[in-house]
This record gives C-alpha cells, sequence and structure tokens, in this order.
C-alpha cells in the first residue's frame, strides 16, 4: 500500500487541472484525505460525506446476498422441478461453471450472483462515469452519494432486466434526477427512484406486472413461460386469502420469497435499518413516521372493505414485508437530500409515503407496487412541507415575542 500511496503522491495533478478531481476520488478510494480542517471555528468530525456513504452502502450488503441468495433458490428449483439443463440465455455458462443442484447452497449463491453482479457492475460503471463527467465539467468533486445511488438502483431492478435497460436507468437518474439541478445538495428528487421510474415507464411491458422478478425468460427449450407471481401480484388478484395460501407471513418477513433481489428479506433490511439510525445517517422520525402513515391507511381500507378490489383486505403487516415497502422506507425515504430536513417535517414526510403507498398499492389495479412513487412525491413535498413548520414556528416565536 505504501508504493501504491507514493505513486498517488507522485502523480497528483494541479487543482487548475480539469481531471483533479476525477484523480482525488480514485485516490479517495484508496485511502483518506490528508486534507483536514485546523481553523479554531470549524466544527471537527470524523464523520464526513465519504463515511456516511460507505456506511450506507455497507448497510445494503446482508439484503444483497441474501437476495442473491433467495433467487438462486427459487431460479434452480423451477430448473429442477422442469428438468432443464440450461438457462437458455447468456448467463448460462455462468451458472454451469458451478452447477445446477437446488440442494447446493453455493449453486444457489452463484446463481444470484451470476443474475445480480453483471447489473450493479453496469450500474456502477456507468453512474461514476455520469459523474465524473459533470464533475470534470464543473471541477468540483465527484461526491460519494453516486456510490449509494448505484447500489439502491441495482437492488431495486428485477434480476431479469436487460443491461441496456439498466444502464440507461442509472444514467436519467443520475444525471436528470440529480446533475441537472447541480448536483448533490441540489437535487430534489431520490436520484436511484428517478432512474427506476424512468426504465418502469419507458418500458412497462417488461418492468410491470407480476412475473418480471424471475430470471431466465427465454424460450429454445428452457425456462419458457416461468412465471413465479410476487406476493403482491397474488394480492392484486386474490387479496391476503391468496397471498396467505401460498407463502407465510414469516417467510415473508424472513425472506424466503420471490421479489427483486433487495426487498426479499424485510428482516435483514429492518436491522441494517437500526444500525443507520444508531449511526445517526438515517432519520427514526421518517422510518415510524413511514409505518404508521402505512398502518393507519391499511387499517382504515381494510375496515372500509371493497367486494371488488381483494387488495382492501391486505393488513398492515403484510403490506410492510411483501413488495419493496421496507427497502424504500428504510434506504430511500431517509437520503437526506431529498427528505424533510425539519423534525415535525420528517414525522410530516414519513407519513406521507406511507398513507400515498398504500393508497397507490391497493386503489391503482395497473399498479401493485406504490412505494417508489410514494417516495418520489413525498420528495416534491419536502420542500413545501418543511417551510411550511419553519413559518409556523417563526410565527409562534413572534407571537411569544410580541405578547
Amino acid at each position: 500500500m505504501k508504493f501504491l500511496e507514493r505513486f498517488f503522491d507522485k502523480n497528483r495533478p494541479s487543482k487548475e487541472n480539469r481531471y483533479f478531481y476525477l484523480y482525488e476520488v480514485v485516490q479517495n478510494f484508496f485511502f483518506s484525505t490528508k486534507v483536514a480542517t485546523t481553523g479554531k471555528t470549524h466544527i471537527r468530525d470524523r464523520l464526513d460525506v465519504q463515511r456516511v456513504m460507505v456506511v450506507v452502502w455497507f448497510a445494503t450488503f446482508p439484503a444483497m446476498f441474501w437476495g442473491m441468495y433467495n433467487m438462486g433458490f427459487w431460479g434452480l428449483d423451477y430448473i429442477d422441478r422442469g428438468g432443464f439443463s440450461s438457462t437458455g440465455d447468456w448467463h448460462n455458462w455462468l451458472v454451469q461453471l458451478v452447477g445446477t443442484d437446488v440442494n447446493n447452497h453455493f449453486h444457489r449463491f452463484w446463481f444470484g450472483m451470476v443474475y445480480f453482479i453483471p447489473i450493479y457492475v453496469t450500474v456502477f460503471v456507468v453512474g461514476i462515469a455520469c459523474e465524473a463527467i459533470f464533475a470534470t465539467i464543473r471541477r468540483h468533486e465527484i461526491n460519494e452519494g453516486a456510490f449509494v445511488s448505484t447500489v439502491l438502483f441495482s437492488l431495486s431492478c428485477p434480476p431479469d432486466i436487460p443491461l441496456w435497460q439498466a444502464a440507461s436507468g442509472i444514467a436519467f437518474g443520475i444525471v436528470v434526477g440529480k446533475e441537472l439541478f447541480g448536483g448533490t445538495g441540489k437535487n430534489f428528487l431520490n436520484p436511484a427512484l428517478t432512474g427506476r421510474a424512468f426504465i418502469y415507464f419507458a418500458y412497462p411491458t417488461e418492468l410491470s406486472g407480476d412475473m418480471v422478478w424471475i430470471a431466465g425468460l427465454v424460450d429454445n427449450g428452457a425456462l419458457d413461460g416461468y412465471s413465479g407471481a410476487t406476493a403482491l401480484g397474488i394480492g392484486a388478484a386474490e387479496g391476503i386469502a391468496g397471498i396467505s395460501s401460498n407463502f407465510t407471513w414469516g417467510q415473508s418477513f424472513f425472506g424466503f420469497i420471490p421479489g427483486s433481489i433487495g426487498e426479499t428479506s424485510t428482516f435483514l433490511i429492518l436491522l441494517s435499518g437500526a444500525y443507520l439510525v444508531y449511526a445517526k445517517i438515517a432519520s427514526w422520525r421518517i422510518i415510524f413516521g413511514t409505518l404508521i402513515g402505512m398502518i393507519a391507511m391499511s387499517a382504515f381500507l381494510n375496515f372500509v372493505g371493497s367486494e371488488t378490489n381483494p387488495m382492501f383486505s391486505v393488513p398492515w403487516y403484510w403490506h410492510l414485508t411483501i413488495g419493496g415497502f421496507a427497502f424504500g422506507m428504510i434506504f430511500m425515504a431517509t437520503e437526506p437530500v431529498t427528505a424533510a430536513s425539519t423534525n415535525k417535517g420528517r414525522w410530516i414526510y414519513g407519513l406521507s409515503i406511507g398513507v400515498i403507498a398504500v393508497l397507490i398499492r391497493v386503489i391503482n389495479p395497473a399498479f401493485p407496487e406504490g412505494m417508489m412513487l410514494a417516495i418520489l412525491f413525498a420528495n416534491l413535498l419536502a420542500p413545501a412541507i418543511d417551510f411550511a413548520v419553519t413559518s409556523r414556528q417563526t410565527s409562534k416565536r413572534m407571537q411569544r415575542y410580541n405578547s
């Protein structure tokens, strides 16, 4: 490592060089910055933006690794039951390097890796490239937030998404969702969700419905027509009776159900959320506000009921564990730049996400997953929420001052 450190120091460009910030982000990937605040008027804190983003990045690992293993189980289980010898697509030669034994734990994990890692590598390279281009043009530092945006975007995608679609989605999210508004700290929409929404509405036939979670929708005698419905898809068609007849709540809570890689294990997601709250990176007010809003709205819809819409019967504890609700609540809703910044505002912001997510899930039959749009809507409301809260607080103080 000393050799690598000397190499960076020897080849360090001047700050006037347009590639200085690109060089700096590569160096900071291996080493901590040597620049330190020395003035007496500055606040000293070891928790900088880089460390915050690294902590969030690592916090996604439990859900990521479990998601790969779980996806491998469902994929290999179908191969085994169908008597197939191939996935029928370009992933197959990589899968066959290890094997397709559904009872072998490593085979399951390898199968999930073969489908997820290419998505993540593609998203990471394209996302960081977009960030680097804008940093070079504007001559500012490359913000580490792009590292988190790329992993969150990848984990929210179905494992059979074409790589070119994943690349276009993250490029749209980084460029349109963040850079066009001035970069990190100036964007009002979550970049990962912006990119996810773009590919969802740009390619609705491939990324909507309840069958997109599974890898290998191919022909040529392989996994032709493999369609394992997600719990949300079943709920939209059959309600809570259909969900509980296919999965137990314990299976959905611990992650033994099909779904996008990052969203399957609510248990691991909540553990990561507890750590992020403990590290004072995620706001517990937003998390509990989102949870309370979801519970209140789902309980109300349970009470109202519907003879034509079976989703009205789904209770709150199932809403928590199916689809991307928990993943969005912990990793997306708490994103500090696009969320409300006042304490009261965070409660209102979280409540609005929980309410809107359930409304979209239940009332809109064409869109069974409502968490993505709920958070984006709340991102748009966040500035107005903070303005209303601060204006009310200012008004109360003025009244006390004048009285």
